[in-house]
C-alpha cells in the first residue's frame, strides 16, 4: 500500500513540475518572430532595414530590469526600435523602465506611441512616463512624424496617439495629408497601438503599420489563431502576424505582457517581431 501511495505522489509531483515548467515557458520566455514586408516605394538605401517591435509590456520584466528583453533585442541588431504602446499600467513602478529604455536607445533610434493604458494612468503617472521617455532619448510621436535619411534617401516614420487620448487630437487622415504636403509621396511607416485599423490605413495609402493591443488573443489555438479579442469577442481578426490590404501591410505584435482579466498566456509566448523592409 505504501509503495502505491509513494508512486502516485511521485507522479503527481512530476506532473506539477511539468505544468509549472510549461507555464514558465509560455509566459516568461521570449520569442523572436522574423517578418519581411515588401514595397515598391521603399528607397533602395533602406533595403534590409530592420525594425524591432515592442508592444504591450504592461510593466512586466524579463530578467532584472528587463535585462533579458534588452539582450534579445540587441542580438537582432535593429536599425529602429518601435514601442507601440502600453508600456506600463496605472500604479506601476515607472522608474524600473529606465535601464531598458536607455539600453534600447544605445542600440538604435527608438520611437514610441501611446496605448490605451497610458491614458488610463493618472495625469501625474503619465507625465512621469513621458518625462522618463524624453530623458532616455526616446522620440515620442504625438500625431506627428520623424524623417529617417540614409545615403540621401528618406522614409517617414509616423505615429498616432491612442484614441483614448485627447478627444480633439489630430486624426490619421490629417497627419498623412501633412506628410504628403511636406514630403510628396514618401514611404510611410506608421506606429498605431490599435490592431483593428488596417482598412483606414489602406485607404490612406500607408505602406506599413506596426501595432499591438491584441495580446495575440491571450490563448492561441492551432489553425484558429487568437481566442479572445480586446472587446470580449471570440476568434478576433488581426490578433497577431502580418495582414495586407490594398498595398498596406499591418504587423500586429502578440505583445509581451499579460491581461489583468486573464493573467496568463497559452500557446502564445511573449513576442518580439523583427520586421525587415525590402523593395518589391
Amino acid at each position: 500500500m505504501k509503495k502505491k501511495k509513494t508512486g502516485a505522489a511521485a507522479r503527481l509531483v512530476c506532473a506539477l513540475l511539468l505544468l509549472a515548467g510549461f507555464g514558465w515557458y509560455e509566459n516568461d520566455t521570449l520569442q523572436i518572430t522574423q517578418q519581411t514586408v515588401a514595397s515598391a516605394l521603399l528607397p533602395e538605401s533602406f533595403r534590409g532595414f530592420r525594425v524591432a517591435v515592442l508592444a504591450d509590456l504592461h510593466g512586466r520584466e524579463f530578467g532584472a530590469y528587463n535585462s533579458q528583453l534588452l539582450s534579445a533585442v540587441k542580438k537582432q541588431r535593429p536599425d529602429l526600435v518601435a514601442l507601440c504602446g502600453d508600456l506600463c499600467d496605472r500604479g506601476g513602478d515607472i522608474s524600473r523602465l529606465e535601464p531598458l529604455l536607455k539600453g534600447l536607445c544605445a542600440l538604435a533610434p527608438v520611437v514610441y506611441v501611446t496605448g490605451n493604458h497610458e491614458w488610463a494612468m493618472t495625469r501625474a503617472e503619465r507625465q512621469a512616463l513621458f518625462s522618463l521617455l524624453d530623458a532616455c532619448g526616446v522620440t515620442r510621436l504625438r500625431n506627428d512624424c520623424l524623417v529617417l535619411t540614409k545615403n540621401g534617401q528618406s522614409i517617414v516614420v509616423a505615429g498616432v496617439d491612442d484614441p483614448n487620448g485627447p478627444a480633439d487630437q489630430k486624426t490619421p487622415e490629417a497627419l498623412v495629408r501633412e506628410i504628403r504636403a511636406a514630403y510628396g509621396n514618401p514611404y510611410i511607416l506608421a506606429l498605431c497601438h490599435r490592431n483593428d485599423r488596417l482598412g483606414q490605413w489602406a485607404r490612406l495609402g500607408v505602406q506599413l503599420v506596426l501595432s499591438g493591443h491584441a495580446h495575440g488573443g491571450v490563448v492561441r489555438l492551432p489553425y484558429l489563431g487568437g481566442v479572445f479579442g480586446t472587446r470580449g469577442e471570440l476568434f478576433p481578426e488581426y490578433s497577431g502576424g502580418v495582414y495586407t490590404e490594398a498595398g498596406t501591410a499591418l504587423v500586429v505584435s502578440r505583445g509581451l505582457g499579460q491581461t489583468r482579466w486573464l493573467p496568463f498566456r497559452l500557446l502564445n509566448r511573449p513576442e518580439i517581431p523583427v520586421v525587415t523592409l525590402v523593395t518589391a
